[in-house]
């Protein structure tokens, strides 16, 4: 855990310095040695059975699960090494060779499948056959605690701006309002209306994430990349209200900064909605029993998880056109979103109330499912 706080640090060096392979090499060192004792954990519990997984522990064949286990976890560590080496050389060849990493799992799994589309599925070995991981080993428990993290700490720093940077001296409000503190807090006015709309920018968004996990019984991999991008937008929302309240009024600089606001949002609310589409394509093995395509749940998820997207490219466009209020308009629709979605949850409810009445035929009772 001490090593993994400190990768921040070393992501920070390479981002400052680049071509100084100091930073790279100490993100790889940081990555191996963390590879080098994850197997010494998984050593250690093989070591007493006890320790593992029921299943695993009933298995004949415990050695080609511990190989099998410390082959994943030295994968990427193996993989850092040749990045510190080929840091020496040509340190470019060194940060293409670190994205791989990232979107290892993924990439292996889509030359699974192409492989397996070509050549065909392949032989089931008597190892193999008696060697049963799942296939998806992330847990939704983990994945909704790691958001939820998230959510509070993004929070947290938009409290914690506006602490530190809008409060203002006792000395200036002396000397330049007449010990007036109201009148030195209305200078901050565009500041706190910023605040209060990222605030409920990221409740409603935690909110949705929240609705979208309780119809989930099981989070796949896709689902994870998808949760993870649209975790690393929310990130970004401390960012877009600093910087919609940094630069001059009516600038260019302010209408850019709103724009990237909205682009921020947009993309954080499209992989929430990409979750969701993942998730009803396997709805079997992912959702709830009574969650499926085409049903209640799935109308009014939809909803409101494309209304986030919609409303930030609607005033994307709509800065575009009235830029000298871009400011304006943006906050103004921060605001308004949340009884957006009070007026959807009553508009769904209302569509289907209405639905029985549009599908049932004369002598024929209605049935939901129909609908």
């Amino acid at each position: 855990m001490m090593l993994i706080t400190f990768l921040p640090y070393t992501f920070s060096l390479m981002a400052a310095f680049p071509a100084n392979v100091l930073g790279i090499l100490l993100f790889c060192g940081c990555v191996m040695v963390l590879g080098v004792l994850q197997s010494l954990i998984v050593l250690y519990a093989f070591s007493r059975p006890f320790l593992l997984d029921r299943h695993v522990q009933e298995s004949e064949n415990r050695e080609f699960y511990k190989h099998h286990i410390l082959k994943v976890l030295l994968r990427v560590p193996l993989m850092c090494l040749f990045a510190s080496i080929l840091s020496l050389v040509l340190f470019q060849l060194s940060y293409v060779l670190l994205a791989v990493v990232i979107f290892l799992p993924y990439v292996s799994q889509s030359v699974t499948w192409c492989r397996s589309k070509v050549l065909g599925p392949p032989e089931e070995t008597p190892d193999s056959a008696m060697f049963h991981v799942p296939s998806e080993p992330l847990s939704k428990e983990r994945v909704e605690a790691f958001s939820d993290g998230v959510y509070a700490i993004v929070a947290t720093l938009l409290i914690l701006d506006i602490c530190e940077d809008n409060v203002p001296d006792a000395a200036v409000v002396q000397k330049r309002f007449g010990g007036s503190l109201v009148a030195a807090l209305q200078v901050y006015g565009p500041e706190y209306l910023a605040y209060f709309g990222s605030f409920a920018t990221v409740g409603l968004l935690w909110f949705v994430h929240h609705s979208l996990f309780l119809h989930v019984t099981k989070a796949t991999r896709l689902m994870g990349l998808m949760n993870m991008l649209s975790l690393a937008c929310v990130g970004g929302l401390p960012l877009a209200y600093q910087l919609t309240q940094r630069f001059p009024p009516d600038s260019r600089n302010e209408l850019e900064a709103v724009q990237t606001s909205c682009v921020i949002v947009f993309f954080a609310g499209v992989f929430q909605l990409a979750i969701w589409v993942v998730a009803l394509h396997s709805e079997r093995e992912t959702l709830q029993p009574g969650v499926r395509y085409g049903g209640r749940e799935h109308v009014f998820m939809l909803a409101k998880l494309a209304l986030y997207p919609c409303v930030a490219l609607g005033t994307f466009f709509l800065t575009c056109v009235l830029g000298r209020f871009s400011v304006s308009i943006f906050h103004l629709v921060q605001i308004l979103v949340p009884f957006a979605f009070l007026l959807l949850r009553l508009l769904v409810r209302l569509l289907l109330a209405l639905l029985p009445h549009f599908y049932r035929s004369p002598g024929v009772p209605f049935n939901p499912l129909d609908a």
